[in-house]
C-alpha cells in the first residue's frame, strides 16, 4: 500500500472517530440535566432523615443504590481499570479506592466534617479527568513522570468518601443507631461498587478482544477527560451561583 493511500485511510479513520467523539461530547454536555441521578431521591432522603434506630438492610440498599447511580464514582473506576488486565491488579486498586472512601465516609459523618458539596464534587470530577490524563500518558509527558497510581487512587478514594459523607451530613441523621446505619450504608456502597465493577469488567474484557479497542481506546479516554472537565465546570458553576447541590 502506498504512503498516499495509508495517509488517506488514516484521515478517514480520524474523521470517523471525530464524528463519534462529537456525539459523545454532546451527550456528556447533558450531564447537568441528569445530575440528580447521583443525588438521593426525595423519597430516600425523607426516609433517611426520619429514620430513628438501627436499619441495617435499608441503609445497605441505599448505599448500593447510591454507588450504582453515582456516575462520577463509576467513571473514575472505569479510568482506573481501563488498562489493568490482571484481576489481581484490579483487586489492589479497587481495594485502595474502597479503603479510602470508607475512611472518610465514616470519619466525616462521625466527626461532622462538612465541605461544600459543589466543591468536593468538583474534586471528584477532577479525579475522573486526572485518570484520563494518566491513561493518555499526558501527565508523564508534562511532568517527566506520572504520579504514583496507587497513591493517587487512595487519595481520590478519600475525596470520594468525603463527598458521600457531605451528602449524608446534609440529612441530619439521628444519633440513635448512627454507627450501625453508617456501616450498613458503607457495606452497601461496597456491594454496589462490586456489582457495577463486575459489569464494567465483563464489558471491558469483551471490548479488549475486539480490534476496535486499539482504535478507540484513546478516544474513550479523551471522552473520559471531557466528562471529568464537564463535571468540574458544572459543580463550580453551581458553587459560584449558589445553586443547591443535588
Amino acid at each position: 500500500m502506498s504512503d498516499g493511500h495509508a495517509a488517506q485511510r488514516a484521515r478517514v479513520r480520524l474523521r470517523a472517530q471525530a464524528r463519534v467523539l462529537v456525539r459523545v461530547f454532546a451527550a456528556l454536555a447533558l450531564l447537568p440535566a441528569v445530575a440528580l441521578a447521583h443525588g438521593v431521591s426525595t423519597g430516600d432522603k425523607g426516609y433517611i432523615m426520619e429514620t430513628i434506630g438501627t436499619r441495617i438492610v435499608p441503609f445497605m440498599y441505599l448505599g448500593a443504590k447510591h454507588m450504582v447511580t453515582g456516575y462520577d464514582h463509576l467513571l473514575f473506576l472505569v479510568g482506573v481499570i481501563f488498562y489493568l488486565y490482571r484481576l489481581r491488579d484490579v483487586g489492589v486498586y479497587v481495594t485502595l479506592f474502597a479503603v479510602g472512601h470508607s475512611i472518610t465516609l465514616l470519619a466525616g459523618v462521625l466527626t461532622g466534617v462538612h465541605i461544600d458539596a459543589h466543591l468536593i464534587d468538583a474534586v471528584i470530577g477532577a479525579s475522573v479527568a486526572y485518570k484520563a490524563l494518566d491513561n493518555l500518558g499526558l501527565l508523564a509527558r508534562w511532568f517527566g513522570r506520572a504520579p504514583d497510581a496507587r497513591a493517587a487512587t487512595m487519595l481520590f478514594g478519600l475525596c470520594h468518601g468525603l463527598g458521600l459523607a457531605t451528602k449524608m451530613l446534609d440529612f441530619e441523621l439521628a444519633s440513635d443507631g448512627l454507627v450501625a446505619n453508617l456501616v450498613a450504608f458503607n457495606v452497601g456502597v461496597e456491594l454496589g461498587q462490586l456489582l457495577a465493577l463486575s459489569a464494567i469488567l465483563v464489558a471491558m474484557a469483551w471490548w479488549r478482544r475486539s480490534a476496535s479497542f486499539a482504535r478507540w481506546s484513546t478516544g474513550a479516554n479523551v471522552a473520559l477527560l471531557v466528562s471529568g472537565m464537564l463535571l468540574v465546570a458544572y459543580q463550580l458553576q453551581g458553587w459560584f451561583t449558589g445553586t443547591p447541590a443535588a
